[in-house]
């Protein structure tokens, strides 16, 4: 039934623009979505392929959610463990406004939504608003649609046992990652989603090696992009060449 209803609303998107504010009822509540592609897309990793499940012994876990973007990933969340308790980073104003509006349509309680992106230091920064999911901070070749964010560290929020963190920041999570590689000791699972950008060092082995030191044993998948022929030509998407699920629990 779930899979049918996700055609139906994907027949019905399809009518419609890109980057254009709609209504979903796919859910058990109206939700706003910024874009019929982004939200497609996330809706079928989310809630058909459930990328993010998890078990816990812990009735009320603690999840960290880092990119909640319009908040189906944090929507996921509660419906998988309703007593859960999130904090949800979302650093663009204006999709932070529709997060805060899905997440009060919801319902759910125990959900803390932060207007903050996460860095390697307490700072502000430039971001590219992208309008869907790819808002970044924005690179040399970003000239259009630039906003001043402000960034946090994450490690003051992993002070205490963590059940699931998810890092889904479009580029900036290896900083990330090794900024708070020391209190990864008090998370059980983490996801990452690496993005190699194309201007920059690729750096997969250094947040591996840091899951690897923390006792996780990762499993690794592609995501977006695929190159058929990597060694003719790389394909790339808003100047990332490769983009990677890493899923990982502690052993």
């Amino acid at each position: 039934m779930k899979k049918i209803k996700f055609i139906i609303e994907n027949l019905r998107l399809k009518r419609f623009p890109r980057y254009k504010n709609l209504k979903s009822n796919i859910l058990d509540f109206p939700i706003t979505i910024i874009d019929k592609s982004s939200f497609i897309f996330m809706y079928n990793e989310i809630f058909n392929n459930e990328i993010y499940k998890f078990t816990s012994k812990n009735t009320k876990p603690i999840i960290i959610d880092c990119g909640a973007n319009i908040g189906l990933s944090t929507i996921y969340f509660k419906k998988l463990y309703p007593r859960s308790n999130i904090i949800s980073f979302e650093p663009d104003k204006y999709i932070f406004e529709i997060l805060k509006k899905n997440i009060y349509s919801s319902k759910y309680d125990e959900v803390t939504l932060i207007n903050k992106g996460l860095s390697d230091k307490d700072t502000e920064a430039i971001f590219f608003s992208e309008g869907a999911d790819g808002g970044r901070i924005a690179l040399k070749s970003d000239k259009n649609s630039l906003i001043k964010i402000i960034l946090t560290k994450l490690s003051p929020f992993l002070q205490k046992h963590i059940d699931f963190l998810k890092i889904d920041i479009e580029g900036s999570e290896v900083e990330v990652i090794e900024e708070c590689k020391d209190c990864l000791k008090n998370v059980d699972n983490i996801f990452i989603e690496y993005h190699s950008i194309i201007s920059k060092p690729q750096q997969l082995d250094r947040i591996l090696k840091i899951l690897s030191d923390n006792s996780f044993r990762y499993y690794i998948d592609r995501t977006g992009i695929k190159s058929n022929r990597p060694f003719i030509k790389y394909e790339s998407y808003f100047d990332y060449d490769l983009q990677l699920n890493i899923s990982a629990r502690k052993i």
